[in-house]
């Protein structure tokens, strides 16, 4: 029988970020999908700027904005009558915007970063079974030749989908249900003069506010390229019976045994769209109907469940996708410390703790904007687009990061904000704070206001470092006028003060960032019993 330290079935966007974030800290994993190859379709299109931000973590954020197309914004019509227009606009200090990148590119490049670390997609392989004990898990795969073999692993990660044989095998409830209307998906090119990566959502109300016609087109990568979605028209049902509403219908992206054709495509645009318009050079269509469910844990012993196997919703705002990748980046770094003995041993039980809450709220809010838009928010639109970025997921209740205590934010538990204007003695130009971050695990930034406060950082530095068994980097982050004499640790100025107003710090002070970009903890000031108790909520 093989061995392997974690098994990852399904090879979609979040089983290839698992698998790169374990083989980036050097776990052996084995990564399995029954497809024999990438599937060349635009179905998962949006990538918000928390998905960015974990991939610059992972050293791959370049290779995306390379291929990927901006989103500026979205036009809102209803009843042919302009409601709104949402520009996609952020507070200048969050380093990555909003932006369209088809699914197969999103797959490419983690697949081509996967790579780097020796490992490959085992493809046209199935996860028939598994059965898990006190110390592993043994799975029985087939490959597409026909042999099966068992293979034993310490964890296994169910990342296969909303039909997830993983999450069937643990008995775990997948409660929600499935929006009774069908909806044609398609990939083709507009010509219209619709503003340049603007989105457009077109509806018709009736008289006592019912959507009846729905438009939605996403700017793709390319020339004049959109991703189009439209309620499947009455002349179609006549021909065919509806899908059943149940389980087998819960995959939102299910493809239908007849495609729809170009001809149902420019009926929809014609009845909804605001500006003149043809359509050609369809790519691929398809049928599908929107399931919203969620598992009762995300979690059972030694296998776990991440993605569309855990939770599916509308595809309203691009949040499937983007947080089935945050799911896949929380559990694996934790599953690495656990792996190589750094972690506690409920480490593991946070990730259910952190990462169902997140869920459950995405697919109540994409629940509601698929009838009424985003528009039908009442917070402001910061706040709403914030949110639909995934910039305000925060773990303060986490058992894993520090108690609240009602000091500054961002709390622990909150997103580490980035910033800029960090002076590092050997770089000719400022830095921002991810330069710091960018693949590293764990990260203690200490924050001095004066020499004296610097004074105890290099002592600290080391325990730290010893407590976490070097799963940690240190930096000393030092106010513009600090002298850096004799300090040992990396350091870097804050040359602008971005820093300090970021982080509200204004003496002494210890920070904790994970490696998936929140804070653990702080501390001010950077006091050595605290950073040693946030440490042991994590390490071992």
């Amino acid at each position: 029988m093989t061995q392997t330290q974690v098994l990852i079935a399904g090879a979609g966007p979040v089983g290839l970020t698992a698998a790169v974030e374990l083989r980036r800290r050097g776990v052996r994993c084995r990564l399995v999908d029954r497809l024999p190859e990438r599937l060349p379709y635009a179905k998962a299109v949006g990538v918000q700027p928390r998905t960015l931000e974990i991939w610059d973590r992972m050293g791959m954020v370049r290779a995306a904005l390379d291929v990927a197309a901006p989103l500026r914004g979205q036009l809102v019509y209803v009843n042919g009558s302009q409601q709104a227009e949402i520009e996609l606009a952020l507070p200048p200090q969050v380093p990555y915007g909003f932006a369209s990148l088809p699914q197969y590119e999103t797959e490419r490049i983690l697949e081509e970063h996967l790579a780097r670390y020796g490992t490959q997609i085992e493809r046209g392989t199935e996860l028939l079974s598994f059965d898990q004990d006190a110390d592993g898990v043994t799975s029985r795969l087939r490959a597409d030749t026909g042999q099966e073999t068992e293979l034993r692993s310490q964890f296994l990660v169910g990342c296969d989908g909303a039909h997830s044989l993983v999450r069937e095998r643990l008995g775990m409830s997948f409660e929600g249900g499935a929006f009774p209307e069908e909806y044609m998906l398609a990939d083709v090119e507009l010509n219209w003069d619709l503003p340049a990566g603007h989105a457009l959502r077109a509806m018709h109300r009736t008289e006592d506010g019912t959507v009846d016609d729905l438009l939605v087109c996403v700017p793709l990568p390319g020339r004049s390229r959109y991703r189009v979605s439209m309620l499947v028209p009455p002349e179609r049902h006549a021909d065919q019976p509806p899908e059943p509403v149940g389980a087998d219908a819960a995959a939102h992206a299910a493809e239908s045994a007849e495609a729809p054709r170009i001809e149902q495509v420019e009926a929809a645009l014609k009845r909804l769209s605001p500006r003149p318009v043809t359509a050609s050079t369809m790519r691929w269509s398809s049928v599908f109907r929107i399931g919203h469910r969620i598992v009762d844990r995300y979690g059972e012993g030694r296998v776990f469940v991440a993605g569309d196997a855990a939770h599916i919703h509308p595809p309203t705002g691009a949040q499937g996708m983007n947080t089935g990748i945050q799911d896949a980046h929380n559990l694996a770094w934790k599953l690495a410390l656990t792996v190589q003995g750094l972690g506690q041993p409920r480490l593991l039980d946070s990730y259910t703790t952190e990462r169902r809450p997140v869920g459950e709220e995405v697919v109540e809010r994409t629940v509601r904007h698929a009838g009424q838009g985003v528009t039908a928010e009442h917070d402001d639109v910061r706040t709403v687009l914030l949110r639909e970025a995934q910039l305000l997921v925060s773990y303060r209740d986490s058992p894993v990061v520090e108690p609240g205590t009602g000091g500054p934010e961002p709390a622990a538990g909150d997103r580490a904000p980035d910033c800029g204007g960090l002076r590092d003695p050997l770089v000719a130009h400022p830095l921002r704070l991810y330069d710091l971050l960018r693949e590293r695990d764990h990260v203690l930034l200490l924050y001095a206001g004066t020499d004296e406060q610097a004074a105890g950082f290099d002592e600290l530095a080391d325990v730290a470092r010893n407590t976490a068994r070097s799963a940690l980097a240190c930096y000393a982050v030092l106010a513009p006028d600090v002298g850096a004499s004799g300090l040992l640790t990396p350091f870097v100025h804050d040359g602008a003060g971005e820093f300090r107003d970021a982080y509200g710090v204004e003496s002494a002070a210890a920070l904790l960032i994970r490696p998936d970009g929140h804070l653990a903890a702080r501390s001010t000031p950077a006091a050595r019993l605290e950073v040693l108790d946030a440490l042991a909520r994590v390490f071992a």
